[in-house]
C-alpha cells in the first residue's frame, strides 16, 4: 500500500528533533510521498529546502495562511512568485480565509486570499486551500478569479453538506484529515465522504497537527505525524464501504494526478 499525504507541516519546529527518524516512520508505514505545507513567507521557503533534500519523496507548497495575512507585504508577494516557479513547489497555498479565530482582520484576509490567487493564475499552479467559518466570502473571492486559476483542493474540509457541494460543482478536490476519526466533532463527515467521487478525494495529517483519535494505543503526546496517515485511509474506507486498499490506491493515485507527482 503507497500512500500520499497532502499536507504535512514538516517545518514546524516541533518536528526538528527527529526529522529522519520520522520520515523513516512515515515510509515503514506506506507514506511514499509528502507534500510539505507553506503556510508563512519562511514556512514556504523552508518548504521548499526540505523537498530540495529528498527529491522525489518530499514536495512543497508556497503560500501564507490567513492567520499570517497581517504579514503579507510586497517583499511577500515578490518571494511568493520566486518560489512557485521552482519545480519542487507543486501548489499555491495554503491560503483562504479563517473566520474561526481572526488572527489577521477580516478584510486583510480577503486582500491577501486575493493577491496570492493572482499568482496562483498567473503560474498555473493547483491550489492549496484553507476555508473555516468563512464560506460565503471564500466563495465570493474564489468566483472573482472564475475562469483564471487551475485545480482546487480545499484542504482539511471539516466544513457542511452545503459546503462539499459547491466545492465539488466548482470541479475542486477535497483534503480529508484525521478530523474524520473524531467521535467528538466529526461524525458528520462519515457521511459525507461517501458521496466524494474517488478522483476528487485525497487524504492527508496536517501533522503536527490533528491526531487521529483513533490511534490506538494512543501516544503520550499529542503530535500528529505522518505515520498516521493509515489510521486515516483506513477510517475513510470504512465510512466509504470499501476495502481500504481501494481507498489507498484511488487517493493516491488522485493525489499524484493533482500534483504532478511521478510514481514512487
Amino acid at each position: 500500500m503507497q500512500l500520499v499525504d497532502i499536507g504535512a507541516n514538516l517545518t514546524h519546529e516541533s518536528f526538528r528533533p527527529d526529522y529522519d527518524a520520522l520520515l523513516a516512520r512515515a515510509k515503514e508505514a506506506g507514506v511514499a510521498q509528502i507534500v510539505v505545507t507553506g503556510a508563512s513567507a519562511a514556512g514556504s521557503r523552508s518548504a521548499l529546502a526540505l523537498a530540495r533534500q529528498r527529491p522525489g519523496e518530499l514536495f512543497a507548497t508556497a503560500g501564507v495562511h490567513p492567520h499570517h495575512a497581517i504579514e503579507y507585504d510586497d517583499a511577500t508577494d515578490v518571494l511568493l512568485r520566486d518560489l512557485v516557479a521552482h519545480d519542487e513547489v507543486r501548489a499555491v497555498g495554503e491560503m483562504g480565509l479563517d473566520y474561526n479565530r481572526d488572527f489577521s482582520p477580516r478584510d486583510v484576509q480577503r486582500e491577501v486570499f486575493a493577491r496570492q490567487l493572482a499568482i496562483a493564475a498567473a503560474c498555473g499552479k493547483p491550489l492549496f486551500l484553507h476555508q473555516r467559518d468563512a464560506h460565503e466570502d471564500f466563495m465570493a473571492v474564489m468566483r472573482a478569479f472564475d475562469g483564471r486559476l487551475g485545480r482546487a483542493v480545499v484542504h482539511c474540509f471539516t466544513g457542511t453538506r452545503e459546503e462539499m457541494t459547491d466545492y465539488l460543482d466548482a470541479g475542486w478536490y477535497i483534503g480529508i484529515t484525521g478530523w474524520l476519526c473524531d467521535e467528538r466533532r466529526g461524525t458528520h463527515l462519515r457521511e459525507l465522504v461517501r458521496d466524494i467521487p474517488a478522483d476528487r478525494l485525497m487524504i492527508e495529517t496536517d501533522a503536527p497537527y490533528l491526531l487521529p483519535r483513533s490511534v490506538r494505543p494512543q501516544p503520550s503526546h499529542r503530535r500528529n505525524e505522518p505515520m498516521y496517515l493509515r489510521h486515516i485511509v483506513e477510517e475513510l474506507a470504512r465510512d466509504r464501504g470499501e476495502d481500504v486498499e481501494v481507498t489507498a490506491a484511488a487517493t493516491t493515485a488522485t493525489a499524484r494526478a493533482f500534483f504532478g507527482l511521478p510514481a514512487a
